[in-house]
């Protein structure tokens, strides 16, 4: 059982920066593909990032690429998401999320077993 626990959320400005941690129980994290999602008031959850086991491999969704980097430390058993440029529409609940068995990121909700709480970022205007 692995169990995800985010940080970092926040109220910043636009244009401003914050860095979202998520930090991971279990022995086998550093097998995992990682991802973050985020999900909007009224929306569906979508996909923000995913990060290969091996941090080897990266994609982004198109809103936030150039402004969002995802990365990880498998000795520590964590991921981070750096986000640059926030935009009001970057307003959401980012959760991060725990794939088995998955050779490269994904971008499919369905892919991830593991979730976690998430953690509120709003941007003003």
């Amino acid at each position: 059982q692995v169990q995800l626990v985010e940080s970092g959320g926040g109220l910043v400005q636009a244009g401003g920066s914050l860095r979202l941690s998520c930090a991971a129980s279990g022995r086998f994290f550093s097998t995992y593909t990682m991802g973050w999602f985020l999900q909007a008031p009224g929306k569906e959850r979508e996909f923000v990032a995913s990060i290969s086991w091996s941090g080897g491999s990266t994609d982004y969704s198109d809103s936030v690429k150039g402004r969002f980097i995802i990365s990880r430390d498998n000795a520590k058993s964590m991921m981070y998401l750096q986000m640059y440029s926030l935009k009001p529409e970057d307003t959401a609940v980012y959760y991060c999320a725990g794939g088995r068995g998955l050779a490269h990121p994904s971008r499919r909700y369905a892919d991830y077993t593991y979730w976690g709480q998430g953690t509120q970022v709003t941007v003003s205007s």
